[in-house]
């Protein structure tokens, strides 16, 4: 369904059971970065409605994510501390070249934002999956149904923004060079790495 690639190193579920508070931090900034994500999207293309419309929808509800992952984070006695650079987003933030007209501007952030919300989802089924914290896996199993509606949503407006054909080309690039990406990591106490 999501079209990823390269699955997850099943290293890495080892690695967040053994550092779950370092996940939950990368995990409560992720969640800001997604909600600022829809913002910069508003603020970049104001003239698209219905884009302005699903972005309000999920900057409240990623806002609310981050809440209940800071809530988690406090419930463990654990503080927020300082973000830290995601290596997964910047490498893939190189994909597509910089320019080009304002709706190519629009599909290529769509698709980048489709891409994470995907891995996200990757990642949230495997800790729901196999984390030994059954209120943490039950709350990333709930979460990773929001990650799979974020990336059908944004995934979509990349296609009816963009000539269909071209975007699924897009698309499929995209996907072949994260695939390359995850190659790399999976050895990060962190959500992407």
């Amino acid at each position: 369904m999501l079209g990823l690639q390269l699955p997850t190193d099943p290293r890495w579920v080892n690695i967040a059971q053994k550092n779950i508070d370092e996940i939950l931090i990368d995990h409560a900034f992720c969640e800001l970065k997604a909600a600022s994500t829809a913002i910069s999207l508003i603020n970049s293309f104001p003239e698209y409605t219905e884009l302005v419309d699903a972005m309000l929808l999920l900057i409240k509800e990623e806002t609310s994510h981050f809440k209940m992952v800071h809530d988690k984070l406090k419930d463990r006695g654990v503080t927020l501390g300082r973000d830290r650079k995601d290596a997964y987003v910047i490498a893939l933030l190189s994909f597509f070249p910089k320019g080009g007209s304002r709706d190519t501007q629009l599909v290529h952030r769509l698709l980048y934002a489709a891409l994470i919300e995907a891995r996200s989802c990757e990642r949230f089924r495997l800790l729901s999956e196999q984390l030994s914290d059954p209120q943490l896996a039950k709350f990333y199993r709930d979460l990773m149904v929001s990650e799979a509606n974020h990336y059908t949503l944004f995934l979509n407006f990349a296609r009816k923004y963009g000539t269909r054909e071209v975007t699924d080309q897009k698309w499929k690039a995209l996907l072949e060079y994260e695939a390359e990406i995850m190659s790399k990591l999976s050895t990060n106490a962190s959500i992407h790495g």
